[in-house]
């Protein structure tokens, strides 16, 4: 790492990566060509690439991911969480292999280049993961040129000029914009996702999308639901004239401050009229601002699929995956509502109930699987509560 300002493109290098304070950090660009400015952070999952690259939250940031080895099971079109990457790119410390699985559809270097995503290989990550935990997630620029061509003082300045994800709403612009009936319903090796039944009889859940990862939908259908997808911007007369039983908040990106002008008075709404409320991730703070907590912007975040989470009703530690740089401040949790799970990381909130109210939320993703099956309970709950 060295300053931009000072130094010259080192031979051979094709790949680069520039802070907003100059730094400079070289490797071997794959995927595509060109630059992307956003947040650089780190995520600590040992498989899962894909799913990582194609969930809505990682809208406007760049991914390190500690495990030295991505890229090396190729790709398919079952370990994807939307229809394209929503993450600007990665950096990565090995090459990127041959695909070798036999799931693989398409070599990850491909893939990144058809839906736009830079990649940076040959990158000491240990040594940035540990920059990003001592000083904080930074802007950064990631660029990519075959013939190793870039003006790192003008990266530097683009990368310095970004303003940030603190006050960016980005869920609005991540979301479906139609209304969608989802189907899909779990997954198993050799018949991929099965279909799930739409009937009347299935408890009616109301998915509130603020940039939702697929896989959630599909473990509402799974627990017996029947789910009608929203957009972000739907208002709570929108969402009341499908009938409801209960309502979904999904996860998404971005500061929960800003999405939460057009999301909290419609939370605040349901819940008014008693409406079952289950959210995670950014929903889980949205349901926190609704209630009159507040959110804070974390130094690092929380990004993996190794997360210890503790119950504090029973004592039991769950494996979670994660994928967060907000947190709700649980000092300002109001006294109708208490505080259901706690990370053991760092202690920071992890889930809500209200008391008075048939409401709940967890920070962490259920549908990841991590643990593997630690945190389905949560959709089981939710959705046999709505049929009682």
């Amino acid at each position: 790492m060295a300053d931009a300002k000072t130094l010259i493109v080192p031979k051979g290098a094709t790949g680069v990566l520039v802070l907003a304070d100059g730094t400079a950090v070289f490797g071997r660009g794959f995927g595509a060509v060109g630059d992307a400015v956003g947040e650089l952070c780190f995520n600590t999952a040992m498989t899962g690439y894909q799913e990582v690259m194609t969930d809505p939250s990682y809208a406007g940031q760049i991914v390190t991911f500690t495990f030295p080895h991505i890229g090396n099971v190729g790709t398919n079109m079952d370990d994807v969480e939307a229809d394209n990457p929503f993450a600007l790119g990665c950096v990565v410390r090995q090459d990127v292999t041959e695909p070798s699985n036999f799931r693989n559809a398409q070599p990850f270097d491909q893939w990144m280049k058809d839906h736009g995503r830079i990649g940076i290989s040959g990158v000491d990550t240990r040594a940035l993961t540990r920059m990003i935990r001592i000083q904080g997630a930074p802007n950064a620029v990631i660029a990519h040129d075959s013939q190793g061509r870039f003006d790192l003082a003008a990266l530097a300045a683009k990368a310095a000029a970004w303003p940030g994800l603190e006050g960016m709403d980005l869920a609005i612009e991540v979301s479906a914009k139609d209304i969608r009936l989802w189907r899909d319903g779990g997954w198993t090796l050799g018949k991929g996702y099965s279909l799930g039944e739409a009937g009347a009889d299935r408890p009616h859940v109301v998915a509130i999308d603020y940039g939702a990862k697929n896989n959630i939908f599909r473990n509402l259908v799974k627990a017996g639901a029947r789910v009608t997808v929203l957009p972000a911007t739907a208002t709570y007369e929108q969402v009341m004239e499908h009938k409801p039983d209960g309502v979904f908040l999904s996860n998404g990106p971005g500061d929960p401050a800003a999405t939460g002008a057009y999301a909290v008075p419609v939370i605040a709404a349901l819940l008014a009229q008693d409406i079952s409320i289950f959210g995670i991730c950014l929903g889980h703070q949205l349901l926190a601002l609704a209630v009159g907590a507040t959110t804070l912007k974390m130094h690092q975040g929380h990004r993996g699929a190794n997360h210890p989470v503790k119950r504090l009703d029973d004592g039991l530690v769950e494996i979670t995956s994660m994928n967060h740089g907000f947190a709700v401040d649980a000092a300002t949790l109001p006294a109708n509502v208490r505080a259901t799970h706690i990370s053991l990381f760092d202690g920071s909130n992890c889930g809500i109930e209200l008391t008075d109210r048939n409401a709940f939320s967890v920070q962490y993703h259920p549908e990841a699987s991590p643990g593997p099956q630690d945190s389905f309970y949560l959709f089981k709950r939710f959705v046999e509560g709505l049929a009682k």
